[in-house]
């Protein structure tokens, strides 16, 4: 088989979907081709990159076949344009897959990670659904009941060993940015750090909410992560796993 070939098969194995981290993990299970390269990561790009007959971009480290595009869109998982950028299956694809992304890179951080009840059957494109791919199946009682219960309906939180918060993450496609910082005012008192996710072109509307008097408390502690920004991050976390030793 050809590089390519492996490559498509492997991205066949996980529906017609597969992020690079899929890709990586699974196309050298083929061992009826040869890569003879020191950079093979940088050849399995090349290839998702340059084949666009059979391989298109969904997001950026996210990759689907061409054969597959329309059972793919049928399932919600579609490329995101100007025309579609708010419509209901955008945004519920983009909340679950950032949700996935931050999942992967608390585990690779080796923390434990936590996603809300109301999402743990949404599935992660060409893999296992978010419960699945969270550490915790119940959020930690790392402090009193009622707080406790509003923060599990953040979108994901990683906990150090010690089972209390190290980072909140609060995805937002849409919905009012004002409900997340509410949420992160009442946890205001924990050292941990509060993210709000969202498309660059929110970052405004974010710094607007967050001037607000109200929010003073937390002002300097809400920081803002852009998609694109989150999409650059794990790719390079991605890559850090394939080096012998991290300086």
């Amino acid at each position: 088989m050809t590089q390519k070939e492996v490559v498509i098969e492997t991205i066949k194995m996980f529906g017609g979907v597969a992020t690079l981290n899929q890709i990586y993990q699974n196309v050298f299970h083929f061992t009826d081709c040869k890569w003879n390269s020191k950079t093979p990561f940088a050849s399995i790009r090349c290839i998702v990159q340059r084949a666009p007959n059979e391989i298109f971009k969904i997001k950026p480290g996210l990759y689907g076949l061409v054969s597959h595009k329309k059972q793919l869109e049928n399932n919600g998982i579609v490329v995101q344009t100007e025309d579609n950028n708010n419509s209901d299956v955008v945004r519920a694809f983009n909340h679950t897959y950032y949700q996935g992304l931050l999942l992967d890179i608390g585990k690779l951080h080796q923390l434990d990670t936590f996603v809300p009840a109301q999402d743990k059957n949404r599935r992660f494109p060409g893999g296992l659904s978010l419960g699945e791919m969270s550490t915790l199946k119940h959020i930690p009682s790392f402090t009193f009941d009622d707080i406790v219960q509003r923060s599990s309906t953040i979108d994901v939180i990683w906990f150090n060993k010690r089972q209390l918060p190290n980072s909140f993450f609060e995805v937002e496609h849409s919905t009012d940015i004002q409900n997340s910082l509410l949420k992160y005012y009442d946890l205001r008192d924990f050292y941990a750090r509060m993210v709000i996710v969202a498309d660059s072109r929110r970052m405004s509307e974010f710094n607007k909410k967050l001037g607000f008097d109200a929010f003073s408390a937390i002002k300097d502690r809400v920081k803002f992560l852009s998609y694109e920004s989150l999409d650059k991050q794990y790719n390079q976390e991605i890559m850090k796993q394939s080096f012998d030793f991290v300086v």
